[in-house]
């Protein structure tokens, strides 16, 4: 097994946001070319996250919540509040803008979150994929329980399981719900495969891993996960990319000219608006 440490940056109110993929050592897992994973942090009575529109090409994010709320909105006219639980998908394809805001009722009452957010590479055959949006409820989702472990598949087929949300290539992406002494066996044909410890203690032979430790599986390696209390697992991974991938700011492509094209775009308006946020938005970074 490879460890990938992750880099924690505290963007403010006591929000730590950790920067697992890409790392310098480790680009990418399967298609997933972007993970961060964010809080837990407890926001006080009209305090929350105001992540203001901006675009992206080349790629899908997924939002996964544990804790809290947000409201998705995009250049769609999409208006989706996701909760614990539930997934939001949104293909970016040739180009979309979004935000992701706290809601006025979390916003009012404050709340506690706690999720990731990845960004998932999409085959050089569907870089240009025209724009869309998923939601799916977290009862939408398929589940199954055995040796003390509950397992519900985001994304992808594995376990024996295959999620309703509608993906690119190969992936797979479960939650693992772990009771005091469950076990599973990690085992998944993917050739790329990591897992992310969340919450809890998880062993693999030897070898005791802490909350916020992800570890990689070499190719064809075996793995047996045990948990000697309660614990939440992160599993990831699917087929590698085919071929590498620029990634500049929001923007992902094989092609480095397609990202200075949405240089342009985002500069130029091209983008469009956000229906019911169309007021503010993130600059283009004019450093990087």
């Amino acid at each position: 097994m490879i460890p990938i440490q992750g880099k924690a940056h505290d963007l403010g109110d006591g929000f730590f946001v950790t920067r697992v993929l890409p790392q310098p050592a480790r680009r990418s897992i399967g298609p997933f070319v972007f993970f961060d994973y964010f809080g837990p942090v407890d926001f006080a009575p009209g305090k929350g996250i105001d992540v203001r529109p901006h675009p992206h090409i080349g790629l899908a994010t997924l939002t996964y919540l544990f804790e809290g709320s947000q409201m998705h909105r995009d250049t769609l006219g999409t208006v989706q509040e996701i909760r614990p639980g539930d997934v939001n998908w949104m293909t970016a394809g040739r180009g979309i803008a979004h935000s992701e805001r706290t809601g006025p009722d979390a916003r009012a009452a404050g709340h506690r979150m706690h999720g990731i957010q990845s960004w998932i590479g999409l085959p050089k055959s569907d870089e240009e994929a025209p724009p869309a949006f998923q939601h799916f409820a977290s009862d939408q989702l398929p589940q199954r329980e055995e040796r003390g472990v509950k397992l519900k598949l985001i994304a992808g087929e594995a376990f024996g399981l295959a999620s309703p949300v509608k993906t690119f290539s190969p992936i797979f992406y479960a939650e693992a719900l772990f009771e005091t002494g469950g076990s599973l066996t990690f085992d998944q044909a993917p050739e790329e495969r990591a897992f992310l410890v969340v919450e809890g203690e998880i062993q693999t032979g030897a070898d005791v891993h802490q909350s916020g430790a992800m570890l990689m599986l070499e190719p064809g390696e075996p793995a047996t996960l045990f948990s000697a209390g309660p614990a939440r697992v992160m599993l990831l991974g699917g087929a590698p990319m085919d071929g590498p991938r620029h990634i500049w700011w929001n923007f992902v492509s094989s092609d480095r000219e397609r990202i200075e094209r949405a240089k342009r775009e985002w500069k130029d308006g091209g983008f469009g608006k956000i229906p019911g946020d169309d007021v503010e938005f993130i600059p283009l970074p004019e450093d990087r």
